[in-house]
């Protein structure tokens, strides 16, 4: 079991014992927009390899079965990006998750994280559309990575996390906003501000000071019987009706955040988008936030702010449990 690489068609560091060296092997272009501009749209997903089924997708006909947990999902919602920001129209879905099973089934991990980037490639992108070429890049670069999965510890997750207030602010009319690109630099930046405080995450707020959520997660909170969370980019016609005026929103429209919202719904519970304050999430009765990589973690400290009991709530605690359910038994933990 190794760490593995896909890059543009090729397979890295399948036979590899050390993960540095299949990482070395797979070299993109030094003039990859990606690389000097920070052109391009990534994914991470959690998936691995093992002898039953779970909720996702998976290679069938061997005698391991290989899954990425909301595979189509995650796939989908980068094919919608590349094409909205003008990236690339070529992307074909079937293709890229064709290309992240086979990835991950060659890694031969139990548990992976799975990062799918890709990039604008050629950095002539601008130099073909004056010519009256095509205006974005025809040839993108296509990376995946399948690497031991981050190891949260139970307690963590059983018994929440304390959050520090970013100080950087996402802006709704950057229309790249609400999409998952390359730069990530700033949200990175402010994770590790808020690690210095002993914080597991940051909150980052709009310019217009409403909630968008962490710097790499999605925020839900619990008020009474009701599960609140931000506009996402896509819900604004949605939350608006059509008489409303729909303000773009800068939020991602997470993919667990669906799932959660999906489970909270079935439970009984209303579900509504809108604009969030600070003192929304300060006085909820729950608040969690949600990825890819930790499913759903309970925050019971804002700041020097507890919140409700200072303790996880019981549909934090719930959603926790069947994200966990989500998975097949890992021998490895």
């Amino acid at each position: 079991m190794s760490t593995c690489v896909f890059l543009n068609g090729r397979f890295f560091g399948e036979a590899q014992t050390s993960e540095r060296s299949a990482i070395a092997d797979a070299r993109v272009w030094a003039l990859d927009a990606g690389v000097q501009h920070a052109v391009g749209l990534f994914e991470t997903m959690t998936g691995g390899v093992a002898r039953q089924g779970v909720e996702g997708a998976s290679a069938h006909g061997e005698e391991v079965e290989t899954w990425v947990l909301h595979l189509d999902d995650h796939v989908d919602r980068l094919v919608d990006s590349a094409r909205e920001l003008g990236l690339s129209v070529d992307l074909r879905a079937s293709a890229l998750q064709e290309a992240v099973l086979e990835t991950v089934r060659r890694s031969g991990l139990a548990r992976a994280r799975v990062r799918l980037t890709v990039t604008g490639g050629d950095l002539a992108m601008l130099a073909a559309a004056r010519a009256g070429g095509p205006a974005t890049p025809s040839d993108p670069t296509v990376l995946i990575v399948a690497q031991p999965a981050t190891s949260y510890p139970r307690a963590m997750l059983d018994h929440g996390v304390g959050i520090a207030l970013a100080d950087a602010r996402a802006n709704p009319l950057n229309p790249h906003e609400g999409h998952k690109t390359l730069n990530y630099w700033w949200r990175l930046r402010e994770l590790q501000v808020a690690a210095r405080k002993s914080a597991a995450e940051a909150l980052v707020l709009s310019v217009s000071n409403h909630v968008c959520g962490g710097c790499v997660s999605n925020i839900v909170i619990v008020k009474g019987d009701e599960v609140l969370t931000p506009i996402a980019r896509g819900e604004e016609r949605e939350v608006a009706g059509k008489a409303g005026v729909a303000l773009p929103s800068p939020v991602l429209p997470g993919v667990t955040r669906g799932w959660a919202l999906d489970k909270v719904d079935a439970l009984g519970l209303r579900v509504v988008k809108r604009l969030l304050s600070v003192q929304d999430v300060l006085s909820a009765d729950e608040v969690m936030l949600t990825n890819s990589s930790w499913g759903v973690l309970p925050v019971v400290k804002v700041e020097a702010s507890d919140i409700g009991s200072g303790r996880p709530g019981p549909v934090a605690l719930d959603l926790v449990n069947a994200w966990r359910e989500l998975f097949p038994p890992d021998p490895d933990r």
